[in-house]
């Protein structure tokens, strides 16, 4: 029986679909040209203006600030909303799932301007404060999901066997539950720590002056600035960043392995 080449073929164009542009973007940053319509040599004069713009380090900066703060208290958070989503069913159970699961389908347009509201009743002062508190509330719903994923396959009986070999609540928790949820948290974190990084809507509505994170920066930089190849060698230098620590992620297990 002759095998199907369509599924080949298929693979090939969504990986094409995905990875050249990337790939045109990390050949432009070494683009003379402005426009990177055109290829006019190489040159790393883009790298060079990258090092001079302290608005973008700062901006980056503030992403990365932002994303670990809003990643520990999602984890926190959510580990603490999948439990009670896990081990309780009630009616405000019903209605704490229906609150979970509402930042994944609410437009992030309205959820921006329902927390600027927000904000502006409570006088709180725009900064990077209410963006870390804006991007917590959507990141928790993400590792909710996660970390309930993984307790729906969690056996239980093993905490009731620390418990009667004199472990206490805690112990039997730190000890016992952590560890084996561990993989879930730190991936429900991870994918929060993406989000909020990558999140530009809602933190336009809730930054305030001095509190401008990369998607913003970048997205007055393409409306104003005459230097955007600036943020191809940006994005070149985070993407290789993220593939060293993806690289060393795996030398790293398969040395334990």
């Amino acid at each position: 029986m002759k095998t199907s080449r369509l599924p080949l073929i298929t693979t090939l164009l969504v990986l094409a679909f995905f990875y050249l542009p990337i790939g045109a973007l990390i050949l432009n940053s070494f683009n003379s040209s402005r426009f990177g319509t055109t290829w006019q040599g190489f040159t790393l004069k883009w790298y060079e203006r990258l090092l001079e713009r302290d608005d973008l380090w700062t901006a980056l900066m503030n992403s990365l600030q932002v994303a670990a703060f809003a990643c520990i208290g999602a984890m926190i958070l959510g580990t603490c909303a999948a439990f009670a989503l896990h081990r309780f069913r009630s009616r405000l159970q019903t209605a704490h799932s229906v609150l979970i699961t509402m930042p994944l389908v609410l437009p992030e347009i309205l959820m921006g301007m329902s927390l600027l509201l927000l904000f502006v009743s409570l006088d709180m002062r725009l900064s990077l404060i209410t963006v870390t508190i804006a991007h917590v509330t959507f990141c928790v719903s993400y590792v909710t999901l996660v970390v309930q994923s993984r307790l729906q396959d969690f056996d239980f009986q093993i905490v009731d066997a620390a418990r009667v070999l004199g472990a206490t609540r805690l112990q039997a928790f730190v000890k016992v539950v952590l560890p084996l949820l561990a993989p879930g948290i730190l991936a429900g974190g991870l994918l929060a720590f993406t989000l909020s990084v990558d999140d530009f809507v809602v933190t336009f509505f809730v930054k305030g002056p001095g509190a401008d994170t990369l998607p913003v920066v970048i997205y007055s930089m393409i409306k104003k600035s005459r230097e955007f190849p600036v943020i191809n060698a940006l994005s070149t230098l985070l993407l290789a960043i993220t593939f060293l620590a993806v690289w060393g992620s795996q030398r790293l297990t398969a040395e334990k392995h």
